[in-house]
């Protein structure tokens, strides 16, 4: 079937793929989601600390902070605040005009 759309050898593009499967609200979740995570890495690596030193601060199984590091499971707000307040870092909330900048 021919609809006059060329298609690449390769398939779409992750970027077309997420808005044609995807609402705007779940690419914006995902998305904070993932800068969330990053930043918790970040913290972490910063501060040369082991996911499993990390478990020792917090209680978190080094199994479930490595699951969420690597996007495996979605965590709890609450393990998200207990590994932040380890770090010494907190969470904000502003719009979403502002986190974008």
């Amino acid at each position: 079937m021919d609809n006059g759309k060329k298609i690449s050898p390769v398939g779409e593009s992750w970027s077309e793929y997420r808005k044609k499967h995807y609402t705007v609200e779940e690419i914006a979740e995902n998305d904070l989601m993932v800068k969330l995570v990053g930043e918790i890495i970040k913290a972490r690596k910063e501060n040369h600390i082991s996911q499993r030193e990390l478990e020792d601060m917090t209680g978190v199984k080094q199994s479930v902070i490595a699951r969420m590091e690597s996007g495996k499971t979605d965590p709890q707000l609450s393990t998200i605040l207990k590994l932040l307040v380890s770090m010494g870092k907190t969470l904000t909330i502003v719009p979403l005009e502002l986190a974008e900048k």
